[in-house]
């Protein structure tokens, strides 16, 4: 995936050196662009200096929270999100997800494993336009869908209201809508999702599939805790249960 002349640049942020110095490794050996920050003040450092094609970020970085460092990122970049860390808790896992996390890793890691995610993740964000592109990229017929109040227009990878407002989608919300879009009023069963949602590692045992359901619903439900359009099919998993049209 690396391109020689404009290799992906990766932004590893970690307190532990011992990790920074492995993935730096890993990375540029594979022949990415690799920068590092100990904290959230390095990060933010980097983020104005210029935005990395993907940041790997520790949950605990000392005495800061990576939770709040990684919202704070997704409010106001769209750039891939890894998170490595040992905090394995459900709850960590979940929150991370929910905030627009791209992928969770675990450690103690395998450094084929981070760089499998890492591209994997990578692949799915270069398919996305940029900010320059949306709006002269031209739309192909028959792959807009629309629903409700809005529009999936599925070659720019772009949520709009019916007036053209563009809203914001993470790669994961971006491709469960799609999913539903695609099977309207089919009911898909968690595992269904996590076969049709590749490059993540799902686990029937987790939340992971229900906070992604959580943060799509916060997206286009007018009411996300009475939803209308991502219905809950009890004890089987999802259904999307309003009228769809191709366009």
């Amino acid at each position: 995936m690396p391109n020689a002349d404009n290799p992906p640049h990766i932004l590893v942020v970690d307190d532990e050196d011992a990790v920074r110095i492995l993935l730096r490794e890993c990375f540029e050996l594979e022949g990415f662009q690799v920068s590092e920050a100990r904290d959230g003040q390095e990060l933010a450092a980097h983020l104005a200096a210029g935005a990395p094609d993907l940041i790997t970020l520790d949950l605990k970085l000392g005495g800061e929270n990576g939770l709040e460092l990684a919202q704070k990122i997704r409010e106001k970049r769209n750039v891939p999100i890894v998170m490595i860390t040992g905090k394995n808790d459900t709850i960590d896992r979940v929150v991370g997800l929910e905030l627009g996390a791209d992928d969770y890793i675990g450690k103690p890691f395998h450094v084929r494993e981070v760089l499998a995610r890492v591209r994997a993740v990578l692949r799915r964000y270069q398919s996305t336009p940029t900010e320059a592109d949306v709006g002269q990229t031209p739309a192909t017929s028959g792959e807009c869908y629309a629903f409700g109040e809005w529009v999936l227009d599925l070659p720019r990878r772009e949520l709009r209201s019916l007036t053209g407002v563009s809203h914001d989608l993470t790669t994961a919300e971006f491709n469960m809508l799609e999913i539903f879009v695609r099977r309207p009023a089919r009911v898909l069963s968690r595992d269904n999702i996590m076969d049709l949602l590749k490059g993540h590692e799902w686990s029937p045992f987790d939340r992971s599939i229900d906070a992604l359901i959580v943060r799509v619903r916060r997206k286009i439900e007018p009411e996300p805790d009475a939803p209308r359009m991502i219905k809950t099919v009890r004890s089987v998993g999802y259904v999307f249960a309003i009228e769809v049209k191709k366009i």
